[in-house]
């Protein structure tokens, strides 16, 4: 049987104790937002009238958080993050007192403040990298070709730090997003290793405890551009083309209608291709899921973007996901991963591996 292992660490130190006091942890990771971390600790009053965890201040608001803890052999860092919320439960007996910590990753940094600044002579990787940069964090970032040249069109910055970078990465398909001390900001990984499989309802050798679908007919739709020249007065059209996603399946969804974007500002036919670009990719995903994994199950650490095979489902729905949110629960009685997968195509293209 495979266990499960978890280390807690504050500002560098693993806190004495804290293992005899913890009661519960969880850890949700999503592929959009920031992760956040919810510890709940047992609170003993000393004999002196003390409460350790609150007046010793090892949780104080703003330290360090690293969470690192899967099944055995198999453990990651799930998240470092930074104390943003101390929630103490004082109940009618001193057995039934509880401290809640709460924290977020290293976004929550980047959005403590709204800044006005331009970034003239510029394109949107030398801005990410630039900002990713002055939080600490080692960048990851795929170069964009656009020079946002000042003499036509300037980036000019009216919001926080992570803010801008999401909406810089929108206009180019890309995900923006920290994992632990690295930050990435380029397209979706698509082509990388995958994570062992799951299995749903394949008897014995079933590791996933629930699993459920959604296929949305509505998602698949054509993206497409219209915008006037400002220099030259030629009206410029863009479309989001199939097949430079990779497709997850052998059977791509069918496009079901269109998309017209109007109201953005762009610099240029290449700037608008790579908007639609990203709208159209992101209307592919119509196949949906949902489930839960014991961690004495499954061999694996699930985070977000990462690949998965998923069998057992029948042919047209087995095949790879690309996961989207997970939560970890640590509890006295186990570990267990609750996950969201998505899929841009139906049925296997024979180069899974299943196991």
């Amino acid at each position: 049987m495979v266990h499960d292992q978890l280390r807690i660490e504050v500002d560098g130190d693993e806190p004495t104790g804290l293992t005899a006091d913890l009661l519960g942890l969880e850890v949700e990771l999503d592929d959009q937002l920031a992760g956040m971390f919810r510890l709940t600790l047992a609170l003993r009053m000393q004999p002196d009238g003390s409460w350790p965890y609150l007046d010793d201040d090892r949780f104080a608001l703003w330290r360090r958080v690293d969470i690192i803890g899967g099944p055995q052999d198999g453990t990651r860092q799930l998240i470092i993050g930074y104390v943003t919320h101390l929630r103490p439960d004082f109940g009618p007996d001193l057995d039934r007192c509880r401290l809640e910590v709460w924290g977020l990753d290293a976004t929550v940094l980047m959005d403590r403040a709204d800044r006005l600044r331009a970034w003239p002579n510029k394109t949107d990787s030398d801005i990410a990298t630039e900002v990713l940069r002055s939080y600490g964090l080692t960048p990851e970032v795929t170069g964009t070709d656009v020079v946002h040249d000042e003499r036509v069109s300037t980036v000019v910055q009216r919001e926080s730090d992570i803010r801008l970078l999401r909406r810089l990465a929108f206009r180019n398909g890309f995900s923006c997003y920290v994992d632990g001390d690295t930050a990435y900001f380029g397209p979706p990984r698509l082509e990388g290793g995958q994570l062992p499989p799951m299995a749903v309802q394949f008897g014995p050798r079933t590791n996933v405890e629930r699993f459920t679908l959604e296929v949305n007919a509505f998602t698949p739709t054509d993206v497409t551009m219209t915008q006037t020249d400002r220099l030259t007065g030629d009206v410029l059209r863009a479309e989001g083309r199939a097949e430079l996603q990779r497709a997850l399946g052998s059977r791509p969804p069918d496009d079901l209608g269109t998309l017209q974007v109007g109201q953005t500002v762009s610099t240029g036919e290449q700037e608008m291709s790579a908007l639609c670009q990203s709208l159209y990719d992101e209307g592919q995903w119509f196949v949906t899921g949902e489930g839960e994994v014991l961690g004495n199950a499954y061999p694996a650490v699930l985070v977000p973007h990462a690949l998965v095979p998923i069998k057992g489902i029948g042919a047209t729905h087995s095949g790879v996901y690309e996961v989207t949110h997970v939560t970890h629960v640590f509890t006295p009685a186990g570990y267990r991963q609750r996950f969201r997968v998505r899929r841009n195509a139906t049925q296997p293209t024979g180069e899974e591996d299943f196991g």
